[in-house]
């Protein structure tokens, strides 16, 4: 319960966030496509911070602090809100693995047996502020119940996509630099239990240090975000806020109001030329946009129904099926993760990065649309 308040108290700041992301995606969209696109790719690829280029920089180093607080709300869910009992998560965590095996397989089913396989992991995730942005607007229509279902959802399934990078894009692991990580964690850790230290600056400083070595490893530095989150205090021992909650104040902003609409812009700027062969590259195209635009509603919506008249899971209270429908079609929006997910695989190849991230802008059109679409209808039903 004390993780939900938190959501609830940090609603309004998601809202913002999604306006902001887009707000920079449309301008980062607007000049990719005019005449000053060169301009653009300069600031983008050739602008360099901190010996590496601005889309570098934001995508490694900026994401940390964004995987930090998204490693804070899945333990404070774990610790306090709906993923702290089985009965509490066995509803929404069913939904979320529907939502990412479903999506998975449609993708599959496109790029069975071609170079695009390891895309599997663009169209499972939620955009877990854009969902929010998106489902306030729908917000009368929409029981309130499922609002926490959404939050619930989003947060099992930026858990999943985690566990995705942490499998499968750890490639050329250098052991020397992963045990100077560990080290490090462990040292994080230890002044938390046995030496109670609540000092947010060495949790940050010792958190860069970790973010280093683990880039080292060869491992996505951004993981290291999720390690750091493992060593903070999620309890007070001066009885006051615990630095769990403090350092969630802090990076709420930071992550909303700054590396949200900074890696939409850097990340959105794509030609919208279709000229650009996407024949060859259909089935990737075609696997991302049904996965999330299909595939998440389908695979949450089927695997929830089922799973409960199987008696093995109840849905929270006076949250119907048409709701829970709803609340899927909003989860097929993937933006931030997604292209995230798609910049880590295809990183090699500029032309497939953009055949990804058009195809995620189209399936975050498509998912808004559907919304739209059947809350009418079910409105329209009530009302005869």
């Amino acid at each position: 319960m004390k993780g939900l308040m938190r959501y609830k108290r940090n609603m309004k700041s998601d809202i913002l966030s999604s306006i902001l992301l887009l707000f920079f995606t449309f301008v980062a969209l607007i000049v990719a496509n005019s005449s000053y696109d060169w301009l653009y790719n300069r600031i983008i690829f050739e602008n360099k911070f901190f010996r590496y280029p601005l889309n570098e920089f934001i995508n490694d180093f900026l994401m940390f602090f964004f995987f930090l607080n998204v490693g804070l709300e899945i333990k404070e869910n774990i610790l306090y809100g709906n993923l702290s009992s089985l009965k509490k998560a066995s509803f929404p965590v069913v939904g979320s693995i529907g939502g990412v095996v479903i999506p998975a397989l449609i993708f599959l089913s496109f790029n069975f047996n071609t170079d695009y396989m390891k895309g599997f992991c663009i169209p499972i995730s939620t955009d877990i502020a854009f969902a929010i942005g998106v489902f306030y607007i729908f917000k009368n229509y929409i029981n309130p119940q499922a609002k926490l279902f959404l939050l619930t959802l989003a947060v099992v399934d930026d858990l999943i996509s985690i566990l995705v990078i942490a499998v499968f894009f750890t490639e050329n692991i250098n052991k020397t630099y992963i045990l100077m990580s560990l080290a490090v964690l462990l040292i994080l850790v230890i002044a938390n239990k046995f030496f109670h230290v609540e000092n947010i600056s060495y949790y940050i400083l010792g958190g860069i240090i970790l973010w280093y070595f683990v880039k080292l490893s060869n491992i996505h530095p951004t993981i290291s975000g999720i390690l750091l989150a493992i060593s903070i205090p999620s309890k007070s021992y001066t009885k006051g806020k615990s630095v769990l909650e403090n350092l969630q104040d802090k990076l709420v902003p930071l992550t909303n109001y700054v590396v949200i609409p900074l890696f939409a812009f850097v990340n959105s700027g794509v030609s919208l030329n279709i000229s650009a062969d996407l024949y060859s590259t259909q089935r990737l195209y075609f696997g991302i946009l049904f996965g999330l635009a299909i595939g998440k509603p389908l695979g949450i919506t089927l695997f929830t129904y089922i799973f409960t008249k199987l008696k093995l899971i109840k849905p929270p209270e006076s949250l119907d099926f048409y709701s829970v429908f709803l609340v899927s079609l909003i989860a097929g929006i993937g933006f931030t993760m997604s292209i995230f997910m798609c910049d880590l695989t295809f990183s090699y190849d500029l032309e497939l990065i953009n055949t990804c991230k058009l195809a995620i802008l189209s399936s975050c059109i498509l998912s808004i649309i559907s919304t739209s679409f059947f809350t009418f209808i079910h409105k329209f039903s009530i009302n005869i």
